[in-house]
């Protein structure tokens, strides 16, 4: 530690830390811009000047930035001397003189941090009264809106968006007082973390298009806690509401996930909840062949409850909570209850779960990946199931940078010195996925092959850790160079890490994975592992456990069931379709509940309207075994017109079996203890966050801000006497702008504000360090313990394959159904296609853009081809999820010819 002093006051500090860091750590105000604490130090805006004195005789002192001022021991700083406060006063006042002054319509108004910085620094008065410089703005895309006059460079943008996430088409333009950020032209903005931007961007620069089309100022959104669903790395997100709408999605820092930042499927998939011909009724269809009918819900319940007498099965589902999940078992018994999930699906679940339970590996966090001096990447297009995750490897390539900034004594916060230091050099990462992924231009090597290919490249890997393990048959001679390359990589490395996961539907790949852990433990690493789930409960119902679908299908065709209730869960994404028809079809009644509009709503007796995610609370397991709750960001209803009879799936069971003479509990908080008490591998998850009965100093936490207007008006054209806010039983929050704002438990902190800092900034006020965890410790509890590992997976024999072989893809936007149902995302999403080599497309005599008609199996569909280089010959790749694609079983038999034309 270093002793400084500021202002007169000494202060024991962390010496590889800079000034400005430090004196947000200790809780005082300093302005700044350019500095951004996942970006470091680049003294561009000088906005945070201080004096600094050479000893205690020195009463001048000398101007110096605090962002570019390390701490070294016996320092003395004045943030209030003359010089220092004149300084930062005229440096906004310069940065000001091109700025618009917009921010009565700014949609940055009220959160802007340059507001806060300007009001920081005391400037109040515009005294430049000439012609201001004026940029054209541009398109950029669906999801970020351009205003450059509001710039006052900064340079965020172009750090975080080429330095720090690898973009290239973002770019500064100009000199001097034109810069100019932006694109070469007009263009949507190819970086799928390109939503950052409007977070990074501390004034108006870059907006949230989506949260523009339909805009009402930050402080008159009603916002919760709450966590991603659109994949399974669980980062933490604020979604804001008015009107009985998501409005946007913002990120909510957690030190361990996500941090500052959120990918664009996250930031902008919440447009599903929003969607007009989402269920918000109950429908009854009174007879097989009738139409549904609106029918009251005490009707609804009463048939349901009939139902239930008889023969009757259960489905949940991996988008589901925890607590979903838990009422339909205690409803109709565990044993009749199935986890919703495709057989093979159900198989790579369990498999993961067991490697990260057996396995010696720690599961590695997303800061735990940025400290990974050395990856491989086995199977898995981390790009498309779990973006965060590449932001996270996108660092870790830079620890060589860093350690020989260590070496050189340079301060890990000096960027641009880092990066000098570093030059192109990188912590080897290596790649072995069927198709080419976006990480493969920062990869010191990649593989391409089918997921048997891999599977053999794993076990090669294995071998050269640990001689007692057999060799992988019928290995190319440059196949095995690069398997003892990598197994040097990963033994030499300090923090080795192997990212593997459910995309190429393999066991085999799973399998290899753990075995390499097992193998680099054996060899003295300390290896981390990421096994990524295909949903975001994923994990969570593999730990609930339950049979498959498969076997319910199989029940069903027997003849056994008369009564299918199925929770949000669109079975038709999960089997195929033939299969599926004929199955329901041989049901009595067939009871929905769902917040989506699917194929399987279609086919309900009777459909109850669930909430989505931002209408219900509950909790879910990450890919780390990470239990996190969500909470319900508004009531439906309490905006008249906007609830219909939604309500949390988990109630609508509850009510049921309330109607049925059962008892599941009322509450949520009934249905986590049951559930942690039914699995003690899930009694952590009551610990996730406060119960209901959690009060400060008496008083519940408000999900509004204290500047929240218009509760009354919102309802006048029905009501002009101001409602009662809807109580809420389930959690410590109100739905209301009354009671606690300080001291919140880390899990339930529904708004980063702070008196003098209205914007997101204002989550350095809220964490133990800079950068670091937040106080009273990041949300969520870890589930899973590794084991002493010591044992290697058993290989069957390998035969070559024969013939086309399906390969699952996955895209980003359109792979994952929740997100796919948004406006934004669909102007992203690729129309249906199927991906094959340039030789293969030569055999075929096809080319790029090609109409074909695809065989799998018993399934044909129409699609275009693409012509994929990267992939091998005697590979079809299958974009899972996408819009227009079936569901098919990969094993099956496949063919593909051009259609005629």
């Amino acid at each position: 530690m270093a002793r400084i002093y500021i202002d007169g006051h000494a202060f024991e500090v962390d010496p590889s830390r800079n000034l400005l860091e430090v004196v947000l750590e200790l809780g005082q105000d300093l302005p700044y811009f350019c500095w951004h604490p996942a970006l470091g130090s680049v003294g561009a805006c000088r906005q945070c000047a201080v004096t600094q004195f050479r000893d205690e005789q020195d009463t001048r002192g000398k101007v110096v930035m605090a962002c570019m001022t390390p701490c070294t021991d016996g320092s003395r700083f004045s943030l209030q001397h003359d010089d220092a406060v004149e300084m930062r006063e005229a440096v906004v006042e310069l940065l000001m003189t091109n700025h618009p002054h917009d921010c009565p319509v700014c949609e940055e108004g009220g959160s802007c941090h340059l507001q806060d910085m300007t009001v920081m620094t005391g400037h109040n008065y515009r005294r430049y009264r000439y012609n201001k410089r004026t940029h054209r703005n541009q398109d950029l895309g669906p999801f970020v809106s351009h205003e450059m006059n509001r710039c006052i460079a900064c340079y965020r943008c172009v750090r975080f968006y080429r330095e720090y996430a690898d973009g290239t088409d973002l770019n500064v333009f100009g000199a001097h007082n034109h810069v100019y950020f932006g694109r070469a032209s007009d263009g949507t903005l190819e970086s799928p973390f390109s939503g950052n931007l409007v977070e990074v961007c501390p004034t108006g620069v870059f907006t949230d298009k989506p949260y523009g089309e339909s805009y009402t100022r930050k402080w008159d959104l009603q916002q919760a806690p709450s966590v991603c669903h659109h994949c399974a790395v669980g980062c933490n997100i604020f979604p804001g509401e008015r009107y009985g709408r998501i409005k946007r999605v913002e990120n909510r820092y957690h030190g361990a996930l996500n941090g500052y930042f959120l990918c664009d499927r996250g930031r902008y998939g919440y447009q599903h909840a929003n969607a007009e011909a989402r269920p918000r009724t109950a429908m009854l269809r009174e007879r097989p062949g009738a139409e549904p009918q609106r029918v009251a819900t005490d009707a609804a319940l009463e048939s349901m409850v009939t139902w239930l007498q008889t023969r009757t099965l259960g489905i949940g589902s991996p988008r589901a909570s925890l607590e979903a999940n838990q009422a339909l078992r205690a409803l109709i018994g565990a044993e009749r209850c199935h986890r919703g999930v495709a057989v093979q699906d159900a198989a790579l679940d369990d498999l993961m779960l067991q490697i990260l339970r057996q396995g010696p590996a720690q599961i590695a966090s997303i800061t735990d990946i940025e400290q990974a001096d050395a990856v491989l990447i086995l199977g898995e297009d981390v790009s498309a199931t779990g973006a965060r995750v590449e932001l996270a490897l996108r660092q870790s390539v830079r620890q060589h940078a860093l350690g020989l900034a260590d070496a050189s004594k340079v301060p890990r916060w000096q960027t641009h010195s880092v990066q000098l230091l570093g030059q192109d050099a990188r912590s080897p990462l290596f790649v072995a996925t069927p198709a080419a992924t976006r990480l493969d231009g920062i990869a010191s090597k990649t593989y391409r092959g089918a997921p048997q290919d891999i599977a053999r490249l794993g076990q090669e890997i294995v071998h050269l850790l640990d001689y007692t393990q057999p060799r992988a048959p019928g290995l190319d001679d440059d196949t095995i160079h690069l398997a003892h390359t990598i197994a040097e990589a990963l033994k030499s490395a300090r923090r080795p890490l192997i990212v593997s996961g459910a995309g190429c539907a393999s066991a085999a790949v799973l399998q290899e994975a753990g075995n390499i852990v097992t193998a680099l433990a054996h060899a003295g690493a300390a290896p981390s592992i990421v096994l990524l789930p295909a949903e975001c409960n994923s994990l969570g119902t593999a730990m609930l456990g339950g049979a498959d679908l498969d076997a319910a299908l199989t029940q069903i065709e027997s003849g056994e069931i008369d009564t299918l209730i199925v929770v949000e869960n669109d079975l038709y994404r999960r089997v195929p379709a033939a299969r599926l028809d004929a199955a329901l079809a041989r049901l009595q009644h067939l009871v929905v509940i769902d917040a989506l509009a699917t194929p399987t709503t279609q086919r309900a007796d009777l459909l109850l309207p669930a909430g989505s995610f931002a209408e219900t609370d509950g909790t879910l397991v990450n890919y780390e075994g990470r239990a996190q709750r969500y909470f319900q960001v508004f009531q439906p209803g309490a905006y008249v017109g906007s609830g219909g009879d939604v309500r949390e799936s988990w109630r609508w069971l509850q009510q049921a079996a309330l109607q049925a003479q059962g008892d599941i509990g009322t509450t949520l908080d009934d249905l986590t203890r049951a559930c942690a008490h039914g699995d003690p591998a899930l009694a952590a998850i009551v610990d996730a966050a406060p119960n209901a009965g959690f009060r400060i100093t008496g008083q519940r936490i408000p999900r509004q801000s204290q500047r929240y207007s218009g509760r009354t008006a919102m309802n006048a054209a029905h009501d002009i006497h101001e409602p009662r806010p809807p109580q809420d039983a389930d959690t410590p929050l109100a739905f209301s702008m009354e009671g606690a704002r300080v001291d919140l438990p880390s899990a339930e902190i529904p708004i980063f504000w702070y008196p003098r800092w209205n914007s997101g900034h204002a989550v350095n006020k809220f964490q133990q360090e800079i950068g670091g965890p937040l106080r009273g410790g990041d949300p969520g509890e870890r589930l899973i313990v590794p084991g002493a590992g010591g044992s290697y997976f058993e290989r069957p024999p390998w035969r070559p394959p024969q013939g086309l072989q399906a390969v699952w893809l996955h895209e980003l936007f359109g792979s994952e159904e929740l997100s796919a149902r948004g406006p934004a995302i669909a102007e992203r999403t690729p129309a249906a296609y199927v991906a094959v080599s340039a030789q293969t497309a030569a055999t075929m005599a096809a080319r790029e853009g090609d109409a074909v008609q695809v065989t799998v199996g018993d399934v044909q569909w129409p699609a275009a081809l693409r012509i994929e280089t990267s992939l091998p010959d005697g590979i079809l790749g299958i974009p899972r999820g996408l819009p227009g694609v079936p569901v098919v079983l990969t094993d099956a038999a496949v063919s593909i010819q051009r259609s005629a034309s």
